[in-house]
C-alpha cells in the first residue's frame, strides 16, 4: 500500500495534500533552493559515469553558476551512442525501464530515456497529483477515492503515457478499463471498444490521455450505433446497467437535439491530458466530456515538468524532476541563424511575465540528460497567480521552436493562432495541417477537409481565415498592409483524406502519434499522400519549402 493509499483510506487529507501538491505552496526563494540542492546531487552522479564525463566534456563543476558556464547544451544526437543502445553501464544511476518517443524527429529513429528508481518515485508522486488536481475544486479538496474507474486511452510501453500508466496503478489502485495487462496487448481499436463496452457496465470516473485520442473517443461515442446489430443488442441485454446508461444518454441527447456524447452516459470526476495541442482541443473536449480539461506538461525525457492547478489556467513548475533553464525567445533566434552559437539561459527567479521562452532541462535522480534542448518554447503568462495565492511563474506552451511559420520575416505563426483562425472563422472542418511555402512571394498553405455537407468555396473558406488572422495577430495583417503580400492559400481536401491517410498509416505500421500529420509544417511527403492517396514515410520533422 502506498503512503498516498494509506493516507486516503484513513481520511487525513491535509497531509495527503501537502505530500503531492505542496509543490504549489513554494515560494521562488524555496524552489530555487530545492532545485540547487538536488542539481549538486546529480552531478556527484554524473562525475561518477563515462556518459556523465563525456556530456561535460571533463568538467567537473561543484557549483550551480560553474556548471552552467562549463558544461555545453545538448540535444538527442549527444545521447544517441549511449542511449539508443541502452548502455545502462555508461549512465549515472541503472534505469528500471526505459521510454522512447513515437517520433524520428532525432534522425536516429526513437528517442530513449532511462527512468531511475527514484525517478520512478517521484512520477508515482506527480501521478498522484495529477489525480487530485484534475478532481478538486479548491485547494485541500479531496474529491475521489482508490476505487475510481479510469478509461484506458493511453499508448501502452515503453511510450511514455503508458509507463505513466503503471506508475499510477502503483500509486493509487484505480481500476483501468480494459485493465492494464489486458490494454497493453490490445490495438487501440480493441482498448476503445472494450474500454467504453466496460465502462458502459461499470461507470467511468476519471479519463487520462492526449487531447486528439480523447476527442477522437469522444466523437466515436456519437457516431456508434448502439445495439444496432443482433449480436450487439444480445451483448446489452445480458448488462441492464449498460442498457439503463444508454437510455437515458439517448434521452439527454434527444432533449438537447444533439447527437450522443460521452457526457450522457458519464459524469467524469476529472480529466486531465497531456501534449502540446490542448489549447486545439480544449474546447471540444469540454463540449464532449462536460469536464473542463487538467493541462499537464511533460515529455519522455523530462516526465512531467509542469501541471495546472483548479483554475484550469497557467501552469505550475514542478521542482523535483530537473534543473530548469529558460532559454530567451531572441536567444533561441540567434541560436538558429548561427549553428555554432550557444545560446544563454536564465533560471526560474530570472524569467520575466510576458516572454516566451525555450526549456532547457537537466534530469535529476540519476537521470540521463544534462543542460538538454526540448526544443519547446513556452509562455511565461504572470510571475504567480494572485488569486490562487500560488508564488511561482505561471506558464502554457507556446509552440515547438521548429513549429513556427515565418512569413516575410513581418510574423511568425504558431498552431494555436491557425487553429484559432479556424475555428473564429466558422469553418467546420475534420481536419488541417498548415506550412509556409514559396511561390512568387511567401505563402501560409492551409491544407483543409470540409465536414460539412454544404460546402463553401474555397474562395469563402481562404476569405474567412485570412480575416480573423489579421484580427488575431496584428503582424500578419501588416503583411497585407505594408507588403502589400495576400500571404493565406487554402486547398481544400476530398471529403474522407485524413480518414484514408490514418488507413494508410496503420496498415504500414505507424504508431498513434503518426496517424496524422502534424499541425504545423508537414513534410512533402505527408502532403502528397493526402493529395495523392499514397503512404507517408513515418516522420515527424518538417521538410520546410523554401526558406523559413
Amino acid at each position: 500500500m502506498s503512503i498516498g493509499v494509506k493516507l486516503l483510506k484513513e481520511h487525513r487529507y491535509q497531509e495527503l495534500w501537502q505530500r503531492y501538491c505542496g509543490f504549489i505552496d513554494l515560494t521562488v526563494e524555496e524552489f530555487m533552493a530545492m532545485q540547487r540542492h538536488l542539481l549538486l546531487e546529480q552531478l556527484e552522479l554524473l562525475r561518477g559515469c563515462r556518459m556523465g564525463q563525456d556530456m561535460m566534456a571533463g568538467a567537473t563543476p561543484g557549483t550551480v553558476d560553474e556548471f552552467r558556464t562549463s558544461v555545453g547544451l545538448t540535444t538527442y544526437e549527444d545521447y544517441a551512442p549511449y542511449l539508443n543502445e541502452q548502455r545502462e553501464d555508461l549512465l549515472p544511476a541503472k534505469p528500471v525501464l526505459w521510454q522512447r518517443t513515437s517520433g524520428t524527429s532525432s534522425g536516429n529513429g526513437f528517442k530513449w530515456a532511462p527512468v531511475t528508481q527514484r525517478m520512478y518515485e517521484e512520477m508515482g508522486r506527480a501521478a498522484f497529483a495529477v489525480l487530485l488536481l484534475s478532481t478538486c475544486k479548491n485547494r485541500g479538496d479531496i474529491n475521489f477515492d482508490q476505487h475510481e474507474k479510469i478509461l484506458y486511452a493511453l499508448a501502452p510501453p515503453p511510450f511514455a503515457t503508458g509507463c505513466w500508466g503503471r506508475l499510477i496503478s502503483g500509486e493509487l489502485p484505480l481500476q483501468f478499463l480494459p485493465s492494464l495487462g489486458e490494454a497493453e496487448e490490445m490495438t487501440f481499436e480493441e482498448r476503445m471498444t472494450v474500454g467504453l463496452r466496460d465502462g458502459l457496465s461499470q461507470g467511468i470516473d476519471l479519463l487520462l490521455g492526449m487531447p486528439s485520442v480523447l476527442v477522437a473517443i469522444g466523437e466515436r461515442v456519437g457516431q456508434k450505433k448502439t445495439g444496432a446489430g443482433a449480436k450487439e443488442l444480445l451483448s446489452l441485454l445480458s448488462r441492464p446497467r449498460a442498457l439503463l446508461r444508454i437510455a437515458n444518454g439517448l434521452m439527454k441527447s434527444k432533449l438537447s437535439r444533439r447527437p450522443l456524447m460521452p457526457k450522457d452516459l458519464w459524469s467524469l470526476r476529472g480529466l486531465a491530458t497531456t501534449g502540446r495541442d490542448v489549447s486545439i482541443y480544449r474546447e471540444r473536449i469540454r463540449e464532449l466530456w462536460g469536464v473542463e480539461p487538467l493541462d499537464v506538461y511533460g515529455c519522455t525525457e523530462g516526465l512531467i515538468i509542469a501541471m495546472q492547478t483548479w483554475d484550469r489556467q497557467g501552469m505550475t513548475f514542478l521542482p523535483y524532476f530537473h534543473f530548469l533553464e529558460f532559454i530567451p525567445e531572441e536567444e533561441v533566434a540567434k541560436s538558429s541563424a548561427n549553428e555554432g552559437y550557444q545560446p544563454s539561459t536564465v533560471l526560474m527567479d530570472e524569467v520575466e511575465a510576458g516572454k516566451n521562452y525555450e526549456i532547457v532541462i537537466t534530469n535529476f535522480h540519476g537521470g540521463a540528460f544534462i543542460r538538454y534542448r526540448l526544443g519547446d518554447m513556452v509562455s511565461i503568462t504572470s510571475l504567480d497567480n494572485e488569486k490562487l495565492n500560488v508564488k511561482l511563474p505561471q506558464m502554457t506552451f507556446y509552440s515547438r521552436c521548429d513549429g513556427l511559420i515565418d512569413l516575410a520575416g513581418f510574423t511568425r505563426l504558431t498552431e494555436r493562432t491557425i487553429g484559432e483562425a479556424i475555428n473564429l472563422a466558422s469553418v467546420d472542418c475534420e481536419e488541417w495541417t498548415a506550412r509556409k511555402e514559396s511561390e512568387k512571394s511567401p505563402v501560409l498553405h492551409v491544407y483543409l477537409e470540409l465536414r460539412c455537407d454544404d460546402k463553401p468555396s474555397v474562395q469563402v473558406v481562404e476569405t474567412a481565415i485570412h480575416e480573423q488572422l489579421k484580427k488575431i495577430d496584428r503582424s500578419y495583417a501588416e503583411t497585407e498592409t505594408m507588403l502589400a503580400l495576400s500571404p493565406l492559400k487554402v486547398s481544400l481536401l476530398p471529403s474522407g483524406s485524413f480518414r484514408r491517410y490514418a488507413a494508410r498509416q496503420r496498415t504500414e505500421g505507424a504508431d498513434l502519434a503518426h496517424l496524422k500529420p502534424p499541425h504545423i509544417n508537414p513534410s512533402d511527403d505527408a502532403i502528397e499522400a493526402l493529395l495523392n492517396g499514397r503512404p507517408a514515410v513515418r516522420e515527424t520533422t518538417a521538410v520546410r519549402v523554401g526558406s523559413p
